[in-house]
C-alpha cells in the first residue's frame, strides 16, 4: 500500500507535507505509511484518498 500512496502522491505532484496538510494528518504518518511502517486507521486512509482525489481502493493497488 505504501508504494501506491507514494505513486499517487507523486502523480498529484504533492510533497508529503502538502498531502498531510490536505488530509489533515501528520507528515510523519504519511512518511511511515509510504515506508510500510504504519498501520493506519481507515479514517486516515479515507482522508488520504480524498486528498488525492482517488478511490480508497486505489491506495491498495493500481488503477484498474
Amino acid at each position: 500500500m505504501g508504494d501506491n500512496v507514494r505513486r499517487l502522491r507523486q502523480l498529484a505532484e504533492l510533497s508529503q507535507e502538502e498531502l498531510a496538510g490536505a488530509a489533515d494528518l501528520r507528515q510523519a504518518l504519511i512518511s511511515e505509511i509510504e515506508r510500510g511502517e504504519a498501520n493506519p486507521r481507515l479514517e486516515s486512509l479515507t482522508k488520504i484518498a480524498d486528498a488525492l482525489k482517488v478511490r480508497l481502493a486505489d491506495l491498495f493497488g493500481p488503477n484498474q
